[in-house]
């Protein structure tokens, strides 16, 4: 393991920080960060509103989280191309142009207009079930705005204000990024996240199978990694779901046994959503020893939610775009849905065939709900082999940013 770690850090660390301090990969990265208390404000709501199931007189505060974590996606297409004009240098535009990507991300929301002038969206897609397109159109403003900043109408030396040169300078790349949305809007009638979603549909045709089952898991926590909900996903994957979890309650009335594994109850109650999609919980409790005061404050910040399978905290906190941290995450995609796969076919663990979509429910008790004892047996198994995953990856991240701390 030393040695594996050693290697890590001499040869595969540096490799990935270039990557890492790339212009468009860091503006992304720093504004995730920035709006990270928006995401903790709205983790911990959650967190609230699941005692709202057990004491009805609570106040309803879901629409806090709504207007905090509720609008992840609306606040990118701001912070990342101001980011990007940032780091390139021209911090006078930085500000337009993180406007000009909040305009466009709203024109291709597709919004209804009524005769009488009110708008209407539909609300989820301002969250981060619309990062996709946020993060699209981010990078795209970022470009234009980049290209076009090396141009100018005036000579050096002009006698006009060099606000007023300015001003007028951004004209053409703000005409032409949303002359782009509305082509695509109002004259293709193209929408974008219908698109993003409709390019994920033939995941249907094999979702009961071997390659299925591993297939949409690691491409959930793929998509997760770079800051795109996975609950974009969940109008294809959710009657999936349930009509497989059903058919499976359907075969144990008739005394047969349940055959369908992929279910919701197997990603987010049984195996693979340990904290989380993704399996984060290993991370977040590694987190707590680690050298970075930094490190250790957020494994602190993200526990409590990552027992209740809340894990947007720490993913935007400390995986998306990182890396060092994306790698083991995509690992885990890879590794426990095949163990899980194979130990449910194989019947050593009884399949899921209880309808039970309390995701919210700490794992372990869950597992044992759906399973039963064996369940927790392969949960024991499948978190070991998380932590090991995990462990390397974690030791490197946590040096380099000690490092940071110590001046290094």
């Amino acid at each position: 393991m030393n040695k594996l770690i050693n290697w890590m850090n001499e040869k595969f660390a540096p490799k990935l920080n270039k990557f890492t301090e790339n212009v468009w990969i860091s503006s992304i990265s720093e504004a995730i960060m920035i709006i990270l208390p928006m995401i903790l404000v709205g983790s911990l709501l959650t967190l609230f509103s699941i005692l709202n199931d057990f004491i009805s007189w609570l106040p309803n505060l879901s629409p806090i989280t709504t207007f905090s974590f509720g609008l992840f996606g609306l606040f990118i297409s701001f912070l990342t191309p101001y980011y990007i004009m940032d780091k390139k240098g021209y911090d006078k535009n930085k500000i337009i142009a993180g406007a000009t990507g909040l305009s466009l991300f709203l024109m291709l929301l597709s919004p209804t207009i009524s005769d009488d002038g009110n708008i209407s969206f539909i609300l989820e897609r301002l969250g981060p079930t619309g990062m996709m397109n946020a993060l699209i159109v981010g990078m795209f403003v970022g470009l234009v705005m980049s290209i076009f900043k090396r141009f100018s109408f005036f000579k050096k030396g002009s006698e006009l204000p060099e606000f007023i040169i300015e001003w007028i300078d951004s004209l053409v790349p703000i005409t032409f990024i949303l002359l782009v949305g509305w082509v695509f809007i109002y004259q293709l009638q193209i929408d974008m996240f219908d698109v993003i979603v409709g390019m994920l549909q033939p995941l249907t045709l094999i979702s009961q199978s071997f390659a299925g089952f591993v297939i949409i898991n690691f491409i959930l926590v793929f998509l997760y990694s770079f800051g795109m909900s996975p609950w974009v996903l969940m109008p294809i994957l959710m009657p999936i779901w349930l009509q497989a979890i059903n058919e499976n309650a359907s075969l144990v009335e008739q005394g047969l046994d349940p055959a369908n594994i992929n279910t919701f109850e197997t990603f987010f109650s049984g195996w693979l959503g340990v904290g989380g999609l993704g399996a984060t919980l290993p991370l977040v409790i590694l987190l707590l020893f680690a050298k970075s005061s930094r490190l250790k404050s957020i494994g602190k910040t993200t526990l409590v939610p990552s027992l209740f399978n809340i894990n947007e905290p720490i993913v935007y906190g400390a995986v998306a775009f990182n890396p060092i941290l994306m790698i083991p995450f995509w690992l885990n995609a890879l590794v426990s849905p095949i163990i899980v796969y194979i130990v449910l076919n194989s019947g050593l663990v009884p399949i899921p065939s209880m309808l039970f979509q309390l995701w919210y429910t700490p794992l372990g008790i869950s597992t044992y709900i759906i399973s039963g004892i064996t369940g927790l047996i392969l949960l024991a198994i499948v978190l070991a082999i998380m932590f090991l995953i995990w462990f390397p990856f974690f030791k490197v991240y946590d040096k380099q940013e000690w490092n940071k701390e110590q001046g290094k």
